[in-house]
C-alpha cells in the first residue's frame, strides 16, 4: 500500500517487541482483554474490515488481530490512531492509563504505585545504583548482564517500567526523596565510560532538586549498618509507612510499626555515617573529572 504515493511500511509483531500480555497477571489480561473486544466492537460498528483498519493505523493485519484478542498490549499512540480512525471521541484514547500500566511486570506496578503515594522516601543500595536514579543505558546494561539472559521482550518491559517509576521525580507536591549509596555502585563502570559518565552527570542532576538528597557511603568506613544490605522505607499522607531490607525479616515488605522503626533507626545511622549530601555532591564531581 502506500500514502502519498510512497510505499507504508505496515507494523508486525516484529517491530513491537515488549508488548505481550503476562498470563501470570489476571488484572492486565483482565485490561487488555476488554480493550481488545472494545477496539474490534468499534471497528465492527463502523463496517471496517481488519485489513482495512490495519492500514488505516499502520499495523499488519496479524497484530491487529492479536491486539483485539487481547494477545498484545496496544501501544498509546495506536489508541489515538484507533480512536480516530474510528471516531470514538475519546473513549478508546482515554485507555491508555490502564494500558500503559499493564505492560510493567506485576511487582514493579506495584511498587510504582507505592512511591507515587509517598510523600518520604529513605532508599539505602549497595549493590547497584538505585533504579530511581539509573539513566537508560545504565538499566539496559544491567539487565544485559544478568543470567539466565532476559528475551529482548523481557527486557524492553523492565526498561519502561522502570523509566515509568521516574515520574516520582516529576510530582507535585514533591516528595521528599533521600538516597544513600555505597561508592562501589558509583565506581562500576556499568554500560561504559561514556554510560558511566551520563550516569554520574544525572546523579548530580538530581541532587540539584530541593526535594532529593544523595549521599555517598565510603569503601573505607570501617563498618556501618547497612551491611545488611538494601533498605527502602516509604511513608504516606496518613502516617502510615511500608519498609523493606535484605537483611531483616526475610526481606519481605513490612507494615508494623516496631519493624518499622527498626529500619528507620538503620537507615538514619546509615545517613549519619555517610558523606553530607554537599560532601557528596563534592565526591561524586571529582568522581567524574577523573574518569
Amino acid at each position: 500500500m502506500s500514502v502519498d504515493g510512497e510505499v507504508r511500511q505496515l507494523r508486525t509483531e516484529a517491530d513491537e517487541p515488549g508488548w505481550e500480555v503476562d498470563p501470570d497477571d489476571e488484572w492486565g489480561v483482565a485490561v487488555v482483554a476488554t480493550v481488545g473486544r472494545q477496539l474490534k466492537l468499534r471497528r465492527e460498528a463502523v463496517g471496517m474490515r481488519v485489513g482495512e483498519f490495519g492500514q488505516a493505523v499502520g499495523y499488519g493485519e496479524d497484530l491487529v488481530y492479536k491486539i483485539e484478542g487481547g494477545k498484545r498490549i496496544p501501544r498509546p499512540e495506536y489508541l489515538d490512531m484507533a480512536d480516530e480512525v474510528l471516531g470514538a471521541g475519546g473513549l478508546l484514547a482515554a485507555m491508555k492509563e490502564d494500558v500503559a500500566k499493564v505492560r510493567y511486570p506485576k511487582r514493579v506496578r506495584e511498587i510504582a504505585k507505592l512511591e507515587a503515594q509517598a510523600v518520604e522516601a529513605g532508599l539505602y543500595s549497595n549493590h547497584n545504583i538505585h533504579g530511581l536514579l539509573q539513566i537508560e543505558e545504565h538499566m539496559r546494561s544491567l539487565f544485559g548482564a544478568w543470567l539466565p539472559a532476559y528475551s529482548d521482550e523481557e527486557t524492553e518491559r523492565m526498561v519502561a517500567a522502570r523509566m515509568a517509576r521516574r515520574s516520582l521525580f516529576e510530582r507535585s507536591p514533591a516528595p521528599t526523596l533521600s538516597f544513600v549509596q555505597e561508592e562501589v555502585t558509583l565506581r562500576r563502570p556499568v554500560g561504559g565510560r561514556m554510560v558511566w559518565r551520563r550516569q554520574l552527570e544525572h546523579l548530580l542532576e538530581l541532587g540539584e532538586l530541593r526535594n532529593v538528597s544523595i549521599q555517598v557511603m565510603p569503601t573505607d568506613v570501617e563498618d556501618h549498618f547497612g551491611t545488611g544490605g538494601l533498605i527502602e522505607v516509604l511513608k504516606f499522607p496518613d502516617g502510615a509507612s511500608v519498609g523493606r531490607s535484605e537483611g531483616a525479616f526475610n526481606g519481605r515488605p513490612v507494615t508494623d510499626p516496631k519493624q518499622i522503626r527498626i529500619l528507620d533507626l538503620r537507615y538514619s545511622m546509615i545517613r549519619a555515617q555517610a558523606l553530607t549530601p554537599r560532601e557528596s555532591r563534592a565526591f561524586i564531581e571529582q568522581m567524574l573529572g577523573e574518569t
